[in-house]
Formats: structure tokens, C-alpha cells, sequence
């Protein structure tokens, strides 16, 4: 199975970084380095997020990082990253 980022999830992880850097660059930077890694656990529990039914038939799944959430689809062979947020943004 394969690791895929849409090109949504990486504008995510770069508008986390824009917001984050102002404040505090070295903890911006840990923080998208944290959210960009998490991902490579799937490759050995795909099924491990819980499941999301407003998107059947598609398994799309979430995890959680952190204080973030971490959308993502499983396919026959791929597991695409498909969104990521702060937990307390109005989503």
C-alpha cells in the first residue's frame, strides 16, 4: 500500500505553518513535521482511524494528531491524505 498527500491536505499543513510561524517558528515547524509523519503509521494500521459514514460508499477515516484531525481515504492500494485541521477551527 502507498502514502499520498492530496493537494489540499499540503495546503493545510502549509496555511498550520503560516499561522503557527508568527508566534513561534521552531514549535510551526515541529508541529507540520509531527503532522507530516503521522501519516506513515497508516501504512501498517490502515483501518485504525475511525470510520466517517457521511462518505459511503468511499472509507474515508480520521485520525487524531495531536490537537488535529487528519482526514484521509483508503483505496485497494492507497491511502490518500485528504484534509487536516485544528480541532477547535469551525469546520
Amino acid at each position: 500500500m502507498e502514502l499520498k498527500w492530496t493537494s489540499k491536505a499540503l495546503s493545510d499543513l502549509a496555511r498550520l505553518y503560516e499561522f503557527l510561524a508568527p508566534v513561534n517558528k521552531p514549535a510551526a515547524a515541529r508541529t507540520v513535521q509531527a503532522l507530516a509523519a503521522a501519516p506513515s503509521a497508516l501504512l501498517a494500521n490502515p483501518r485504525i482511524g475511525e470510520r466517517i459514514d457521511e462518505f459511503e460508499p468511499r472509507e474515508v477515516r480520521r485520525i487524531l494528531v495531536g490537537h488535529y484531525e487528519m482526514r484521509y481515504e483508503l483505496t485497494e492500494t492507497t491511502i490518500y491524505v485528504l484534509r487536516l485541521w485544528h480541532t477547535r477551527e469551525d469546520r
